[in-house]
């Protein structure tokens, strides 16, 4: 078998590139910042996008599940476009463009509330139009990083940005949780909508040149381009066992999201301040697997690492099902170790698969290569959501929430069959930055 020039099958010793570069780096920082704002808004609204569905409009399963539905449908309808559009143009001004358009979807809600005309209509609308606009900003922004950084520092750079969004889901999810319940839901959108103002003030700093993109004449169609970056992953073995991996816990995600809320207020009996504390607990743990992520790499290897990381992010996720209702200090407890346990290793594992891939893609290639990850992980993701949804009208929230550690571990599965479990690291490419 051919040897792959990008991996080191020996687990190296020791951890990966220094950090100074990305600390003089002033276009990195930039990008952090704006993460860092735009993230902190956004987790601000993943507790209270559904609470004005829940409590404001009483939204119940079904339409709970149907929002979050809408807005993966709409990320899947435009994600290969997108990839193939952001392979294009240069890509900065694409998350320029993003940010002020989510902005101005979030600003509707509090708008509406306001004037007494909002309808859950109209939060399914904005759930859709910042969906695609974010399935955008996120093709851009992971083909954007190897520009600023070079790849020899993606681990140690994705690191740092998942580190800081672990820190400021603990403040976000918890005055998300403190906003909703003292000022109403729609008052702690408005907040995300600002940050999304912001993030794309502090993007409008970096003055980086990109590579330019190739020449209107030089395109083919967009469906060809399409088709190329879904035979790259295709045409890659460890790409496409990373996506077993992704798959297994986006559809996970998509479960969680359909009946964690419901679960903890209907079967636990939480109110919302004490479930964004809970929410922002695992903060910490997602901060402890990001600093983590690349001492544990050097030490032990990427490959083992990114199989192990799913499976204790599955048997985290049991803790869910199990929680006690008639016991709420006992569930708290067993909510808070999910939280704590379940996302530091998923997030170890979301630090390594986004760097090994965006070391193994060239730079025009990497944005239809991060969209079709991203379509085939919200169509997953979408298919989880349904499913649990479903489930839970039948048989119960409890029920329901078995259904995410069964699709991580099927994720799991598929991993370790795969030639990932054998990468130690990710080599430096010839001729790269």
């Amino acid at each position: 078998m051919t040897a792959d020039p990008l991996l080191d099958p020996v687990p190296p010793t020791g951890d990966v590139a220094p950090g100074g570069r990305l600390r003089r780096n002033r276009a990195f920082l930039a990008l952090w910042s704006a993460a860092t704002v735009s993230v902190f808004g956004s987790f601000v609204t993943r507790i209270a996008l559904p609470f004005v569905a829940i409590e404001t409009l009483r939204a119940g399963p079904i339409e709970v599940s149907m929002l979050r539905a809408v807005e993966l449908l709409a990320a899947l309808l435009v994600g290969f476009v997108a990839g193939a559009w952001v392979d294009r143009l240069r890509r900065r001004p694409v998350m320029i463009w993003a940010d002020l358009g989510r902005a101005a979807l979030l600003a509707s809600i509090p708008v509406a509330a306001f004037g007494g005309w909002l309808a859950l209509p109209q939060v399914f609308l904005v759930s859709a139009g910042a969906a695609v606009l974010t399935t955008f900003f996120d093709a851009a922004d992971k083909a954007y990083l190897p520009v600023l950084v070079g790849r020899r520092d993606l681990v140690r750079a994705n690191s740092a940005l998942a580190a800081t969004a672990s820190a400021v889901e603990f403040a976000g999810f918890g005055v998300g949780g403190v906003l909703v319940r003292l000022f109403t839901a729609p008052i702690a959108i408005a907040l995300d909508a600002v940050t999304f103002v912001v993030s794309a003030l502090l993007l409008g700093t970096i003055r980086r040149p990109e590579p330019a993109p190739p020449p209107a004449d030089e395109r083919e169609p967009i469906a060809t381009e399409i088709r190329g970056g879904l035979a790259v992953v295709a045409g890659d073995p460890v790409l496409r066992g990373l996506l077993w991996g992704s798959m297994g816990l986006a559809a996970m995600w998509g479960s969680f999201g359909a009946v964690w809320l419901l679960f903890a207020t209907g079967e636990v009996g939480l109110d919302a301040a004490v479930i964004g504390v809970i929410a922002a607990i695992g903060g910490i743990g997602s901060l402890a697997g990001a600093l983590l992520a690349s001492r544990t790499v050097g030490r032990f290897g990427l490959g083992r690492l990114v199989v192990v990381s799913v499976l204790v992010g599955a048997a985290a996720n049991l803790l869910i099902p199990l929680s006690p209702a008639g016991l709420p200090l006992v569930a708290i407890g067993f909510l808070l170790a999910q939280q704590l346990v379940g996302d530091s290793a998923i997030t170890m594992f979301d630090v390594t698969e986004v760097s090994l891939r965006q070391s193994r893609v060239g730079d025009r290639q990497l944005g239809r290569v991060n969209a079709t990850v991203r379509v085939l992980g919200v169509l997953a993701q979408l298919g989880g959501t349904i499913v649990a949804g479903l489930v839970a009208e039948a048989a119960g929230l409890r029920v329901a929430a078995f259904l995410g550690p069964l699709f991580a571990l099927v994720g799991a599965v598929g991993l370790y069959r795969s030639p990932v479990r054998r990468v130690g690291r990710v080599r430096e490419a010839p001729g790269q930055p």
